[in-house]
């Protein structure tokens, strides 16, 4: 069992060169799960694995842990979804339930998930989230939005671009970027920056073209009223003239 853990745990930290063949763009598993996982707010595994199985509007059925970890691969990594049962996702569920051991089951534990962030005085700004975004965050994240490399490793993730996150993730929901960045950013300083900036700022990110969301049906507008029709996506919306949605070309991790 000790061995499935810990094979779970590179799989978490590594994922692309653990879970070959899933993953289709440069994340990680704890570049969105910080600590390994372990960091409240940050959606951490100890809170996620005793809240299922659950309904989920998104998919609008009852999930288990399992199939929200395939859901993950799909979306957040712009991959393919590993096989139940099969190595990978018997590793991430053995890993996701030793850090939950002794949590209380079907419980929304304290920092469990990421902390809705009040609405802001005003509604965000893509061009005040830009200016937030070159102040506290292109220091790591790249003035582009692609992150750091070294060699082929990738140090910081890509926030934007063909080897970012897709349309599907719920990081591309502002709501969702919002409690994630307020929490958690600048990395190691979270929670410095205000409620009105970390809006600002997700809604810049968010405003930036991605990945296709594998759902699509072929045409921008339905797919936004059958998986987007939320204030808080900016999916088929037109920013500064061009419209969303219409996806990246396939890049090289």
């Amino acid at each position: 069992m000790g061995d499935v853990i810990r094979q779970g745990e590179q799989i978490f930290l590594h994922t692309a060169a653990n879970a070959k063949g899933f993953v289709g763009n440069s994340l990680n598993c704890v570049n969105c799960h910080l600590d390994a996982g372990r960091r409240p707010d940050s959606a951490p595994l100890w809170g996620a694995y005793v809240s299922y199985p659950a309904y989920r509007s998104k998919t609008k059925e009852v999930d288990t842990f399992a199939s929200r970890l395939r859901g993950c691969f799909m979306y957040s990594m712009n991959g393919k979804a590993p096989p139940e049962g099969g190595p990978v996702l018997v590793a991430l569920e053995s890993y996701a339930y030793w850090l939950a051991k002794g949590a209380p089951t079907g419980e929304k534990l304290p920092g469990a998930g990421y902390p809705k962030v009040p609405k802001p005085p005003q509604a965000p700004d893509i061009e005040r989230g830009r200016a937030v975004f070159a102040a506290q965050c292109a220091l790591c994240h790249g003035a582009d939005g692609q992150g750091q490399r070294a060699g082929d490793t990738q140090v910081y993730p890509p926030l934007w671009g063909a080897r970012s996150f897709n349309w599907g993730a719920g990081m591309a929901g502002v709501d969702k970027a919002a409690g994630f960045i307020k929490a958690n950013m600048p990395f190691s300083k979270g929670n410095t920056l205000t409620d009105q900036e970390a809006w600002d700022v997700a809604q810049f990110m968010d405003a930036q073209e991605r990945p296709q969301d594998p759902r699509f049906d072929g045409n921008i507008a339905s797919t936004r009223k059958k998986f987007h029709d939320s204030e808080y996506s900016l999916y088929g919306q037109t920013v500064n003239g061009k419209l969303l949605g219409q996806g990246t070309a396939a890049a090289r991790r």
